[in-house]
């Protein structure tokens, strides 16, 4: 089992940037896979960014060059970091940290965490 909290969402203008957490406990040796995705009202659930065991990372094109994922493994904890910068009111949605871990890839979300960009 793996048990997720997420920070760092909140208001911000167009233009500025946020820095979101997740921070992972529990069986964080089995996880494979560490991502963000969102939700906006009205539209279904999309990837945000993914990032690998070996580091690998995976950006949706509207955010590429914009949004930043990394992780961090300390403490029997694993963190992963979205940092958004040249935010726009496009990106305002819910946004949810996803863990793959496990022998099965079970998926583990986070509460998510609400981001509006104001114009």
């Amino acid at each position: 089992q793996v048990q997720l909290v997420e920070s760092g969402g909140g208001l911000v203008q167009a233009g500025g940037s946020l820095r979101l957490s997740c921070a992972a406990s529990g069986s964080t040796f089995s996880i494979v896979v560490m991502g963000w995705y969102r939700q906006a009202p009205g539209k279904q659930r999309e990837l945000v960014a993914t990032i690998g065991f070996a580091g690998r990372t995976n950006y949706a094109d509207s955010v590429k060059g914009r949004f930043t994922i990394s992780r961090d493994n300390a403490n029997s904890k694993s963190t992963v970091y979205l940092q958004m910068n040249s935010l726009r009111p496009e990106d305002t949605a819910v946004y949810y940290c996803k863990v793959t871990a496990g022998l099965r890839n079970n998926d583990y979300w986070g509460q998510g965490t609400q981001v509006t960009v104001s114009p």
